[in-house]
């Protein structure tokens, strides 16, 4: 593992979003396994939210394969691995406030939350299985009132 991989794991158990990670993959009866680069691999999620295939809490991603297929979709996990990487500069738990409000920004000028959220287009919106929508805030300025 490079020293940029261990950095990363250490921050991320320091930081506490690993271990909130590990929280919510035994609650939820994931299987954990050793992944690459420092990642651990918690396979077979079945709580209804988030509604993703796949997300992450530190060092941690969830899964909603079965043990055995999930981490094998290499665009996947490398999307799910920037996320990984951005708890670590987000000092851990922040990331998650910084992540709601991108989505909700995302919300007000896509009307989906990741085609405009931050965090999503650094790790890749189509390697997560994002469909860029665009989308603006329609200028209301630039329209001229009909005067009778």
């Amino acid at each position: 593992m490079k020293w940029g991989h261990r950095l990363r794991q250490i921050v991320n158990v320091l930081d506490l979003a690993t271990p909130l990670g590990l929280l919510i993959a035994r609650a939820s009866g994931s299987r954990l396994s050793r992944g690459p680069r420092g990642l651990i691999i918690a396979a077979g999620y079945g709580w209804s939210l988030p509604h993703a295939g796949a997300f992450t809490v530190g060092n941690v991603v969830l899964f909603r394969a079965p043990q055995g297929t999930a981490g094998h979709d290499p665009g996947l996990l490398g999307h799910e691995e920037r996320h990984c990487s951005q708890y670590a500069y987000c000092l851990g738990l922040p990331f998650l406030l910084l992540y709601a409000l991108c989505a909700g920004w995302s919300m007000l000028r896509s009307g989906n939350p990741a085609s405009r959220n931050f965090f999503e287009r650094q790790a890749g919106l189509a390697a997560g299985g994002y469909i860029d929508r665009g989308g603006r805030i329609p200028d209301f300025r630039s329209h001229k009132r009909n005067e009778a």
